[in-house]
């Protein structure tokens, strides 16, 4: 069954419409391969990124692996310094004996600038 409406752009062609038309119905132009290139070009670039973050993700957890060990070895140290009274009080503490959210701040605050400082130190 065909349709019977008629589209008004269909039936009032102008010049331009009519050299439009011309244009898309050429045959496409040999390129000489160069569409299939630059395709193939795109798609090894877009594997490329999508390779980008997980290789460097992996590449940079090999190189923090080694000092990772040993910030957890110092603190392990640490621990040996925490009083005997609150450690066997572990499995007791409530959350009200928990530091609050301000010192938790600032004791990180002032660690990460003991750590930038040190680093400073060494150069």
């Amino acid at each position: 069954m065909e349709s019977k409406i008629i589209n008004m752009a269909d039936r009032l062609k102008d010049r331009e419409d009519l050299r439009l038309e011309a244009l898309f119905e050429s045959a496409p132009i040999a390129d000489d391969g160069f569409s299939g290139r630059v395709m193939t070009r795109i798609r090894r670039q877009i594997w490329v990124q999508r390779l980008t973050l997980p290789v460097a993700f992996v590449v940079g957890a090999a190189i923090s692996a080694r000092p990772l060990m040993q910030l957890i070895d110092a603190v392990s140290g640490l621990l040996k310094f925490i009083p005997q009274t609150v450690a066997g009080n572990m499995g007791t503490l409530s959350i009200a004996d928990l530091p609050q959210l301000p010192a938790l701040v600032l004791g990180t605050t002032v660690l990460l600038a003991a750590l930038m400082f040190g680093k400073l130190a060494q150069k």
